[in-house]
């Protein structure tokens, strides 16, 4: 078959599969376009989850005659002044968004700048160009996109239903409203919910106010506050409390230089961050801005800008995982509020008790049905006077001292319930704690600690163990062998192919040796960074080591031991939850309590 040329409309609609893939991508690219022409106000209208229509109007600077004819001719931008792609400010620079929409739909811009006495307008019908014309309208730039791959209709069958793409476009807008808090959004369908997300009262934080406003006010309860800077880079933003998860990744927001994306190495530090505190596939509430000089990041890596790739990506994973491991240090024992409202949604499915009026003081016992039918009441009950003292008052439970006035976080030992779960109390409340899981995390800390200051216990074995591997992967290993060293691993080389372990860390044992040391020469064979295989690896096993070595369930504990377990959860990071991610306490209000038994 010959080689022929093909025709430029189609040429045109080919090239605007690379940007315009579904809806929610036409609507980035105009608000993107919004952005950066200084709008302070955008509102965004969809019809059958954008297909039937797009329209985004805003209040920014506008297009003259002669620019609203070029802006819909391909490779046609006013954002690279310089023409310099190693330093892009703007969040649209090629020149392909209105173009390509036009060769995929229909397509008509009514712009105005504000020194203009009217404005233009210009359509475009699947690749068909008309000429400007004069038309009213106020200061700024409306677009309508109409008919979205109507010449395409193979793609249409790729789309989703109508409420999907629909949430698709919303979620589109939302991650640029976060990004952007100092400019009105507004968003209608008629298949997802609408929003209005209005500008921050004067005095409040505008970031914080705009992601309240979409991700609900429990983000002030289960957010920690994140800012960090390190040559150049400033991170700030919210890392959410490690027992306030989701089951998917979709509430981790990411933003670079105010560019919502989904960068893998940005995902990948915020999910090391999380290691030790997130339970199996679940993932963190995040919103974290990465600010930096723009010839730092290349933003021209992906079709629709949703990666980026940094010149010193280390520093840039440096950054992340040590200031959001910093703030979840610092939290210490706290915990997500939303486990004691889970803890209340949990009795009330299983049948509180309905309100009912209190009885009033005047209320005899004597004419209750429980009323015992023998001639004389009970007396008050009182303690039996005992003629020797308990030989052991600090196993009785019932025999905690209140001391002196004292306002912990987590309250003071009351009680052991069915020897497994502490209960605390507070000024304002109940805490109830699963002593295992706590004392769990607790020693878990302690050997990281120990390890970070190189005071790992080591055994040496008397009978080398001697790992049989690839030639290619025993080269990796003894490569590596200075650095594995230095976390209790000794390794030498054992002939051809071999290895032989000459000290393990005590915790793991040499029956460990063969598995670990295979584990480890794969991992090097596909991570640039030789140490963090093994220490996910050491985390994993005195995290094992820990929970084997914590106080069990069943276990009768003093009231000393009870209190000395809540102050050592307060001083200790990540105490809030297990090595395995559960919640190592609940809190309920004395309000919670009240309105369970209908007292409020």
């Amino acid at each position: 078959m010959p080689i022929r040329r093909l025709d430029p409309v189609l040429v045109d609609r080919i090239a605007a599969g690379e940007v315009v893939e579904r809806p929610a991508a036409v609507v980035k690219e105009l608000v993107e376009n919004a952005l950066d022409a200084g709008a302070r106000r955008i509102d965004v209208a969809i019809e059958a989850g954008g297909k039937g229509l797009v329209r985004v109007t805003d209040d920014g600077c506008g297009m003259s005659a002669e620019d609203l004819d070029l802006s819909v001719e391909r490779h046609a931008t006013s954002k690279l002044a310089t023409g310099d792609l190693g330093a892009i400010a703007t969040l649209g620079f090629r020149g392909e968004a209105l173009p390509s929409i036009g060769s995929v739909a229909w397509l008509e811009i009514h712009s105005r700048p504000p020194a203009a006495p009217h404005g233009a307008r210009i359509r475009v019908d699947q690749g068909l160009k008309h000429q400007v014309a004069p038309a009213a309208g106020p200061v700024g730039t409306r677009v309508e996109v109409r008919d979205l791959f109507a010449a395409t209709p193979a793609r249409l069958k790729f789309l989703k239903s109508d409420r999907a793409e629909a949430r698709a476009c919303a979620d589109t807008v939302e991650r640029l409203a976060m990004a952007n808090p100092r400019v009105r959004f507004s968003f209608a369908s008629s298949e997802a919910r609408g929003f209005d997300l209005g500008l921050p009262r004067a005095g409040d934080d505008a970031r914080l106010a705009r992601l309240s406003d979409i991700l609900g006010k429990e983000l002030e309860a289960n957010a920690l506050p994140v800012a960090a800077e390190r040559e150049g880079l400033v991170l700030e933003g919210y890392a959410g409390l490690p027992t306030w998860h989701r089951a998917n990744p979709s509430a981790q927001y990411l933003f670079v230089n105010a560019r919502p994306v989904r960068d893998k190495l940005l995902v990948g530090a915020i999910r090391a961050a999380y290691l030790d505190y997130l339970p199996q596939g679940r993932y963190p509430v995040v919103a974290l801005y990465l600010s930096c000089d723009p010839g730092e990041v290349d933003v021209n890596v992906h079709p629709t800008k949703a990666e980026v790739r940094f010149r010193d990506s280390g520093l840039v994973r440096g950054l992340v995982v040590g200031a959001v491991k910093e703030v979840l240090g610092r939290a210490l024992h706290r915990a997500s509020p939303a486990n004691g409202a889970a803890a209340l949604g949990l009795l009330a499915r299983r049948g509180a008790p309905p309100a009912s009026p209190r009885p009033s003081g005047a209320w005899d016992w004597h004419q209750s049905p429980a009323f015992p039918a023998v001639a004389e009441a009970p007396q008050a009950f009182e303690p039996a006077p005992s003629a020797e003292p308990d030989p052991d008052p600090a196993h009785d439970a019932t025999a905690v001292p209140r001391p002196e006035p004292f306002d912990p976080p987590l309250g003071l030992a009351r009680a052991q319930v069915h020897g497994t779960y502490i209960l605390a109390e507070t000024t304002d409340g109940i805490v109830l704690v699963d002593q295992h899981a706590a004392h769990e995390r607790l020693v878990y800390e302690r050997l990281k600690a120990a390890r970070a200051a190189r005071t790992s216990a080591t055994q040496a074995l008397l009978v080398p163990v001697v790992v049989d591997l690839a030639p290619a992967d025993a080269a990796r290993i003894l490569e590596a062998a200075p650095l594995l060293a230095e976390l209790g691993l000794a390794v030498e080389p054992f002939g051809p192919g071999a290895v032989a372990v000459q000290e393990m860390p005590a915790a793991l044992g040499p029956a460990a040796a063969p598995g670990l040391v295979r584990d480890l020469a794969a991992a090097l064979a596909e991570d640039e960074r030789e140490t963090a295989p093994l220490e996910r690896r050491l985390d994993h096993v005195l995290a094992t080591f820990a929970c084997h070595h914590s106080v069990r369930a069943g276990r009768k504990l003093s009231p000393e031991e009870m209190n000395a377990l809540l102050r050592e959860m307060e001083r200790t990071p990540g105490s809030g939850q297990c090595n395995h991610g559960r919640p190592t306490y609940v809190e309920l209000k004395l309000g919670d309590v009240e309105r369970l038994f209908g007292r409020r």
